[in-house]
């Protein structure tokens, strides 16, 4: 893993091809095999994919999202994990704020990521006067279940991204039902071993993975947004709150999410979860009241007792989103 360094700013119009090939002349130029690692950050700069400042962030983040998946809210706004236009499910849409360099603003993924990585290969290749050379567009992402973010792959060009082992055998002959290796992440987040933001390094050479790296007349592989999983196989569409929320009414990033009240990111005392569960079980319910709280439990009360029950009903389920065990009734009210 060979870092590149040398690479001045990127500033809009410029050649990045031609910067990448002339870092890499200095740890022996490219070679046929050759993996390219580039922060997709680079590639933004250099295709002048900016938004202003200006714009409120989460208004952008809304514009780049295909779909919120949850959202939670912090001491700065709402923090939203969105599936991105760019294709990975991530948090901000991939928006970035950081090192933007002179230019300022908030810099925006490439639209389609491999293609991206395909015509920014053919520039290098070109350049360099090889044909065989692996192209992986990486950014830094979170990932369910793990704390700290790692580097994956946003679009890939001339590299098998997934190494496929359903229907081997691992080593005691036994066959393998699950295990599909995403060759793609890997060698992106290997890369950011050697890369990394503070040090500046937007780019590296991984040199020895030519079994990933196809022959030049074999055609060209899937890219990288074939590992991205939504749709039928995404089993986990909707954080776990917002899923109850949507079923409710409230789905995330709406003008009913808002006035129910979005969670927060940290802690929250059962009160504050409990009043969300009232004023989600009441949306669109108008006649009935709710009154109670956790520890004490909840009476619902509406002049008509099919209502009464509807929302006590959807209290329950409310109750159950937002992790608080009490107890709902339902109470007469004279004259209904």
């Amino acid at each position: 893993m060979l870092p590149l360094h040398g690479l001045p700013e990127v500033r809009e119009g410029a050649d990045l091809a031609g910067l990448l090939v002339d870092a890499a002349g200095q740890v022996g130029g490219l070679r046929d095999g050759d993996v390219l690692v580039v922060s997709s950050k680079v590639v933004s700069k250099a295709w002048g994919l900016r938004e202003p400042a200006g714009e409120g962030r989460e208004a952008l983040v809304l514009r780049h999202a295909r779909r919120v998946v949850a959202e939670r809210r912090t001491t700065t706004g709402t923090t939203r994990i969105v599936e991105a236009e760019a294709g990975p499910v991530m948090a901000a849409a991939g928006l970035d704020a950081s090192n933007t360099g002179p230019d300022g603003g908030v810099l925006v993924l490439p639209a389609d990521p491999d293609r991206a990585a395909a015509d920014l290969r053919a520039e290098v290749v070109a350049l360099a006067g090889i044909r065989r050379l692996g192209l992986v567009l990486s950014d830094t992402a979170g990932r369910p279940w793990r704390a700290g973010q790692t580097d994956l792959a946003l679009g890939a060009a001339g590299v098998c991204v997934l190494d496929d082992l359903r229907s081997a055998v691992d080593a005691d002959g036994r066959p393998l039902a699950v295990t599909a290796r995403a060759v793609a992440d890997e060698i992106a987040a290997a890369a950011d071993l050697v890369k990394g933001k503070v040090a500046q390094v937007p780019a590296a050479l991984l040199r020895g993975l030519d079994d990933v790296v196809p022959s030049a007349d074999a055609g060209a592989p899937p890219g990288a947004r074939s590992l991205v999983r939504t749709g039928p196989g995404d089993w986990f569409a909707l954080g776990h709150r917002e899923a109850v929320r949507a079923a409710l009414g409230a789905p995330p990033a709406t003008a009913a999410a808002a006035a129910v009240g979005v969670p927060a990111a940290g802690p929250e005392g059962e009160p504050e979860r409990g009043d969300r569960a009232v004023r989600l079980a009441l949306l669109g319910h108008e006649g009935a009241r709710v009154h109670g709280s956790p520890a004490s439990g909840y009476a619902v009360h509406a002049h008509d007792p099919v209502l009464a029950g509807r929302v006590a009903a959807r209290l329950e389920v409310a109750l159950v989103g937002e992790d608080v065990s009490a107890t709902v009734e339902v109470i007469p009210t004279p004259g209904g």
